[in-house]
């Protein structure tokens, strides 16, 4: 008999997955981050690994030539905003991608791949938030910070946001989300934080301890 993986979310709504890596990564020398190696695996091959069972369709967000990410077989959807626009830009090419090509999913989750130990029940756990507070959006809380790009964004929000960036120049993640609402849901940060993320070379020798010493 096959073992089927049990899906750790439970809503009805369809979700897609957005894997953030368009960043330039200037503070870990340039290059793909995300293509860094942590405990033998590149760091996105964990993302995709925690991100993959709570969406329905998962994406890549990167610039550049797509080819070098081919064997992750993931769809590569490049930035709608030239500039590295920052998260944001991520977000509306989930939006519009979704729109496209999954016209289904009536929301995108976001998850930055520089973070190798977020949540396995993220997903689920913003859906609730969002519904519970009837706001537009969620995003994760750890520590007393807040952490926008693992966030919960309606796809039928992609004109505004489109309009925000290129008509009134906002970049910033916190400007554009309070005009619409957002649920904040809180995970703890013992014995480490799961959003913790990595910008340079002493951090991922900091996630190689973590990973030592957990088996997540």
């Amino acid at each position: 008999m096959t073992k089927r993986t049990k899906m750790p979310r439970a809503r009805s709504e369809q979700v897609l997955g957005v894997l953030l890596a368009g960043g330039q990564s200037r503070r870990m020398g340039g290059g793909d981050k995300c293509l860094q190696l942590l405990d033998g695996k590149t760091l996105l091959a964990r993302a995709i690994a925690r991100a993959q069972p709570q969406a329905d369709t998962l994406i890549l967000n990167a610039n550049g030539n797509p080819a070098r990410f081919a064997a992750y077989t993931l769809p590569v959807v490049p930035d709608v905003i030239d500039g590295h626009a920052g998260p944001l830009a991520g977000v509306l090419s989930g939006m519009e991608w979704a729109r496209k090509n999954r016209p289904d999913c009536s929301l995108i989750a976001t998850f930055a791949t520089d973070a190798p130990f977020f949540p396995r029940d993220l997903v689920r756990r913003l859906v609730a938030a969002r519904k519970n507070a009837h706001a537009s959006l969620a995003c994760a809380v750890s520590g007393g910070r807040t952490h926008p790009v693992f966030g919960l964004w309606p796809v039928d929000l992609a004109d505004d946001l489109r309009h925000a960036m290129t008509t009134e120049d906002i970049r910033k993640v916190d400007i554009w989300t309070a005009r619409h609402g957002i649920a904040h849901t809180a995970f703890p940060d013992r014995p480490y934080d799961p959003f913790f993320n990595i910008n340079r070379p002493e951090e991922l020798a900091r996630a190689q301890a973590i990973a030592a010493r957990t088996s997540d």
